[in-house]
C-alpha cells in the first residue's frame, strides 16, 4: 500500500471520498488529539456489501435485513473506513466532527467526537483483521500524527476504552501488540 498523505482539505489522497452528511464543525479552537478505532460490517459479520457506506451516508435501505431495523434512523459516520482489503474510504473530512464516538470520555475529557478522529475498521469483534487493513491502519496513523501532532500513540484508543460498558470495539479480535510494533517497524 503506498503511505497514506493527508491533503490539506483534510483528506487523503490515497482515500475514496464519499461525503457522509453526518458531521458538523468542532467546536472553535479545538485541537485534534485523539484517534479512536472502531469496527463495523452490516449486516453483521458480512464484509464487502456496501452497507456500511450506505449507513455512513444515511441511504440504507432499513428493510432489506432485519438487523438493519435496529439502527434505523441512526445518523452516524466515521472519518475513514478500512476495508478487509486495505481500501480506504473517508466520509468527512479530518478538520470537521465525523459522528462516531457518541456519549464518550478519554482522560476525563467528556465527548470526544469534539477532539477526535474515528476509523472504522471492516470487521467484527472476534473475527481477525486482515494484514492489509493492518497495514493500510498503521501508514494511516502515521500520516495524521504528522499532521495532528497531539495524537501520540498513548492517544491512540478503541471504542471501548473511551465508553466503557456501552462499545466493545475494536474487540478482542484487534491486536494491540502487533498493530503498535508495526507502527514502531514503520518508523525506522
Amino acid at each position: 500500500m503506498a503511505t497514506a498523505k493527508p491533503l490539506p482539505a483534510g483528506l487523503l489522497c490515497n482515500a475514496r471520498f464519499v461525503a457522509s452528511p453526518n458531521h458538523n464543525a468542532r467546536p472553535l479552537g479545538t485541537d485534534i488529539s485523539l484517534l479512536v478505532i472502531h469496527n463495523i460490517s452490516l449486516p453483521p459479520g458480512q464484509f464487502g456489501t456496501g452497507c456500511v457506506e450506505q449507513f455512513f451516508c444515511n441511504r440504507l435501505d432499513w428493510q432489506a435485513h432485519p438487523y438493519f431495523q435496529s439502527i434505523e434512523g441512526m445518523e452516524v459516520s466515521a472519518h475513514l473506513l478500512i476495508e478487509r482489503s486495505g481500501a480506504l474510504v473517508q466520509f468527512v473530512p479530518f478538520e470537521s466532527r465525523a459522528w462516531h464516538a457518541g456519549q464518550s470520555c478519554f482522560e476525563g475529557r467528556a465527548n470526544c467526537n469534539d477532539f477526535s478522529i474515528g476509523i472504522e475498521l471492516e470487521g467484527t469483534d472476534e473475527l481477525p483483521y486482515s494484514d492489509a487493513q493492518y497495514a493500510a491502519l498503521v501508514q494511516v496513523t502515521l500520516a495524521l500524527q504528522q499532521r495532528f501532532p497531539r495524537i501520540t500513540d498513548a492517544r491512540i484508543a478503541g471504542h471501548s476504552d473511551i465508553a466503557p460498558g456501552r462499545k466493545t470495539d475494536p474487540g478482542p479480535a484487534f491486536d494491540w501488540a502487533r498493530f503498535r510494533a508495526q507502527l514502531m517497524e514503520a518508523r525506522r
